[in-house]
């Protein structure tokens, strides 16, 4: 399963170009190929990396899979019901068990739960089955030339060529249209940075060894700032009336503040408060479901910037960790999607940047709105709907 495009973003944020840098992008693709091979060279690969990008050539089916995200279009609720499935809990739980050992050793080395590696395991290939079948290098070569997002993937090449010629990957190696590899679908810089032999053999086979995904997995989510003994979501209940524009994931208060305003555990009991400070979380506004999102969510937003995605994922780890089923409330209808288009180029015309205009809501999108609502005296809680596209 890929869903990546927003999700890249994220991993790519402080991306810089290389030193020494052929031409970034477009042009003639076996002159700029011979541009990266010398950028490659000059990093020292030798000729079997090199070979391999000779031999790389120009797939259509990538770039098409990086113009389609239509999965982001849809909401919280459809994308977790669909994706959290009764498979993937069972088969989540008997991993859990079947692996318990080398899921220790990951969280004793890098602090990081069973249930959040295993949560990724399951979205991203349904544990291995299903890892991609793009040629991974000629998919990367094809995204690094197009000029549509060149900086997201070019950092990725060198890497990958990297794995190649030291043999830990065969020049053929299959993933996913935008460059993941294995299990739990790593970025081959992080293939390179990050890779751990869990099963002790002498080699990092994130395809097909259990123990080296586990424990690279971990130490992947480690890396982005993942806090050892520290919850990530916790689902929640809202009053009718709150200050509303305190919500959102980033403005993170004690929970002593949510509980005075009237936030409890989903059965009405009290909130208890362990010190830390957590955001409240509406991914479909005030009447949807709720969610006080602690530091630790931010890693899941670190793995894939879709707040849809990452907040299933966060969703889908508590579930393996024993939370019940979420309740999904009773959201105000939103907007479909050309609604949405309608709604970011009314936005954008306000001077907001949404980004592309593509019906998705995004975190732009998502900050805009709440702006419009506050300045139009409505609740704020960055849920679309067709009374406040009406309004403006």
């Amino acid at each position: 399963m890929r869903l990546r495009s927003q999700a890249l973003a994220a991993l790519f944020l402080c991306a810089t170009a290389l030193p020494a840098m052929a031409q970034e992008c477009g042009g003639d693709f076996e002159t700029w190929k011979q541009g990266v091979a010398a950028e490659a060279k000059a990093a020292g690969v030798g000729a079997i990396g090199l070979d391999a990008l000779e031999d790389a050539t120009f797939d259509q089916r990538a770039l098409a899979r990086d113009r389609a995200q239509g999965v982001f279009t849809q909401t919280f609720i459809e994308f977790s019901n669909r994706m959290i499935s009764a498979y993937r809990l069972k088969q989540g739980a008997a991993n859990m068990k079947k692996y318990a050992d080398i899921f220790a050793r990951a969280d004793q080395q890098f602090g990081v739960q069973a249930p959040v590696i295993t949560a990724f395991w399951a979205l991203e290939t349904d544990f291995g089955a299903v890892q991609g079948d793009f040629h991974t290098l000629s998919a990367l070569v094809t995204l690094s030339h197009d000029c549509r997002r060149p900086q997201l993937f070019r950092q990725q090449l060198v890497p990958l060529l990297e794995l190649i010629d030291r043999g830990v990957l065969p020049a053929d190696v299959k993933g996913a249209w935008a460059g993941e590899i294995g299990q739990t679908q790593i970025l081959p810089s992080d293939y390179l940075a990050r890779g751990v032999d869990g099963d002790g053999d002498g080699k990092i086979d994130l395809r097909n060894s259990v123990p080296d995904v586990i424990m690279t997995t971990a130490n992947k989510v480690l890396s982005r700032g993942w806090k050892r003994d520290e919850p990530w979501i916790q689902e929640v209940r809202v009053p009718d009336e709150m200050p509303w524009d305190q919500t959102g994931r980033t403005n993170k208060l004690p929970l002593t503040q949510w509980a005075q305003w009237g936030v409890t555990n989903p059965d009405g009991s009290p909130l208890v408060d362990k010190g830390l400070k957590a955001g409240l979380a509406l991914p479909m506004g005030r009447k949807g479901p709720a969610f006080l999102t602690y530091d630790n969510f931010d890693v899941y937003l670190e793995w894939n910037q879709s707040f849809t995605y990452a907040l299933t994922a966060a969703n889908l780890a508590a579930r393996l960790a024993g939370a019940p089923p979420l309740d999904p409330r009773n959201p105000e209808q939103g907007l479909d999607n050309e609604q949405m288009k309608a709604l970011q180029t009314k936005l954008e015309a306000r001077g907001y940047d949404v980004g592309t205009v593509d019906g998705i809501l995004g975190t732009n999108t998502r900050e805009a709105i709440r702006k419009e609502q506050m300045r139009l005296g409505l609740p704020v809680d960055g849920w679309p709907t067709p009374d406040l596209l009406g309004k403006l």
